[in-house]
């Protein structure tokens, strides 16, 4: 048997006896006492759970306790956010709400010419003229609405022909596109203008510019995240996903849901059918997601929150001009009544919105 090297590395390695057994958890264990203390320290530094290594958290840990300079830099920083976030805040017309918002007027003004143009491309050939009666009843109810919602501009409204697409959208700028797949479902003027009044509402609050502010507060948390947490970012980005993102689309979707009411309401329409057309939506729609994973309320929360807001929407369109609207038509279907000396249908001095016929 050749002699043992006791001086070289690669000598030992060559010529050293197996061992009986190895342990993970105590790897030094399976090496003699005569190993090199190279080794050991090689194999100190593989398996040994507690070694030194790098870690963002640690290190900006102790550049924090160490480093006078590192701090301040956080503070200034810090404060310089705190600044500019809350220079952004503002609170949401109608609402009330606050919110963070640092898009302008003019951005979201030329996001809605741009998308206006892309949409007008793509319907091209797809439009009702305007002489169809289901483009005259969109325009009928605009023209009720929009005076009260205090949004001003050249307002264009367009009807689809695509009886499969159940959908709505204002653009920002005031215009309008309206499918009429959705038609059958508000089933009168009323219910359009529970529709349109929710889509209008959404450029009452500006709800463009918040989604487009959105994303900069998201890198923002995204940034200060990964600064001590390494390989965070997409962890962090799905997170934001269900904990900011969706829940801001929901309670824009609510928001809109109430500040449609309102308008529909102080544009003497019956705020009740609201309701209605929310249930009738919710039969349209089928199957739906949970409301977790959804940008919008479940049908179910929808109609429950605008039955909570219906006393409110009466109140508001009493203040309106629609109480002497209202009072007008009663004595005008009592004279008529008494003239006639029969029962006048109650559709009279209701300008006819709930006796349209879509089809």
């Amino acid at each position: 048997m050749l002699p043992r090297p006791t001086h070289s590395l690669l000598a030992w390695r060559l010529f050293r006896p197996l061992p009986a057994r190895k342990s993970l958890s105590n790897p030094h264990a399976a090496l003699p006492r005569d190993a090199p203390p190279s080794l050991v320290s090689c194999r100190r530094y593989a398996f040994n759970p507690r070694r030194p290594q790098y870690n963002r958290f640690q290190a900006a840990s102790a550049l924090w306790r160490t480093s006078p300079s590192f701090r301040i830099g956080v503070a200034i920083g810090g404060s310089g956010v705190v600044v500019w976030v809350a220079s952004n805040i503002e609170k949401v017309p109608v609402s009330g709400r606050w919110r963070f918002n640092c898009v302008s007027e003019g951005y979201e003004a030329k996001l809605g010419r741009m998308l206006y143009e892309l949409e007008m491309e793509d319907l091209q050939g797809q439009l009702l003229s305007p002489s169809d009666l289901r483009h005259k009843m969109v325009g009928k109810t605009l023209a009720r609405l929009v005076p009260n919602s205090g949004l001003h501009g050249d307002w264009e409204y367009h009807v689809v022909d695509d009886p499969d697409t159940i959908n709505a959208f204002v653009l920002p700028g005031g215009k309008v596109f309206v499918y009429s797949g959705i038609l059958p479902i508000c089933e009168n003027e009323a219910g359009l203008a529970a529709l349109l009044g929710h889509e209008i509402a959404h450029n009452l609050c500006h709800h463009v510019q918040e989604n487009a502010s959105l994303p900069y507060l998201q890198s923002l948390i995204v940034g200060l995240v990964s600064i001590f947490w390494e390989d965070s970012a997409r962890l962090t980005q799905q997170a934001l996903n269900y904990g900011l993102e969706l829940p801001f689309s929901r309670l824009q979707e609510s928001e809109a849901d109430y500040v449609g009411l309102l308008l529909m309401a102080q544009s003497c329409y019956s705020p009740e059918e609201a309701v209605r057309l929310s249930e009738r939506m919710e039969k349209a729609g089928g199957t739906t997601i949970p409301q977790f994973f959804s940008t919008h309320p479940s049908d179910k929360n929808r109609i429950k929150r605008l039955q909570q807001w219906l006393p409110e929407a009466m109140q508001r369109q009493s203040q309106s001009d629609c109480a002497e609207t209202n009072e007008l038509s009663d004595q005008f279907k009592q004279a008529l009544q008494s003239h006639m000396g029969q029962a006048v249908p109650e559709m009279v001095g209701k300008e006819d919105e709930n006796d349209f016929n879509w089809f």
